[in-house]
């Protein structure tokens, strides 16, 4: 078997990596906001009252936040990656968990991009909340957002598809590592189930609990 790291994301430069996917996730942020969320009857009914400058201060924020925001959420997520695969025996390093961990962000991408593309196209004239409580395949799109306790709103967006596919790519990143010391496959899907599954899960058990 040859390996042939250039030609893989899990083994790109992290730099160029982080700022490319720094810079698409700015661009889509601001479509969704300045095209969609923005063209609401709601905002444009509060542009020019307080509340609406409070929106747009938050949105500004929320540009300026995304570059930390992966960092952090990287780093938290590869230390529990990195864990994982320390128990299982498996010697790779915090930074390549790392860079696994940037690498599998990009699925993200992807139910943005339909966001926007049914707003924009299917949805021309949607209400502000319809937009916040949209994410596509996932469960939330078998519940009544209004008819739901708040609290389980963010549970309910964050079980999706994609996070499902946002696992397998964690598997096949550890798989890309790890065939380089000849581990198993298979024990890597008990990496990712033990680590980040398991979190993930408290994560969102504890939300609930905690959400006021």
């Amino acid at each position: 078997m040859h390996d042939h790291p250039q030609t893989s994301i899990f083994s790109s430069d992290k730099r160029q990596t982080f700022i490319t996917l720094c810079l698409i996730s700015l661009l889509l942020l601001y479509v969704k906001k300045y095209f969609i969320e923005y063209e609401t009857a709601a905002f444009e009914f509060l542009q020019d009252r307080p509340e609406g400058l409070i929106l747009k201060l938050i949105g500004g924020l929320q540009f300026f936040s995304i570059p930390f925001i992966y960092l952090w959420k990287f780093t938290v997520i590869g230390f529990v990656l990195w864990v994982g695969c320390f128990l299982f025996g498996y010697r790779i390093t915090f930074s390549q968990c790392w860079s696994v961990v940037m690498a599998a962000e990009f699925v993200f991408i992807l139910p943005e991009l339909i966001k926007i593309g049914w707003f924009l196209f299917i949805i021309s004239d949607p209400r502000l909340d319809e937009v916040q409580a949209f994410y596509p395949l996932s469960l939330m799109n078998f519940f009544d957002p209004h008819a739901i306790a708040k609290r389980f709103a963010y549970p309910l967006r964050a079980m999706s598809l994609f996070e499902v596919i946002y696992v397998m790519v964690l598997v096949r990143g550890v798989n890309h590592y790890s065939l380089r010391i000849h581990k198993q496959q298979s024990a890597t899907w008990w990496i990712v189930s033990t680590s980040y599954i398991l979190i993930f899960v408290l994560w969102l058990i504890f939300y609930m609990i905690v959400y006021k």
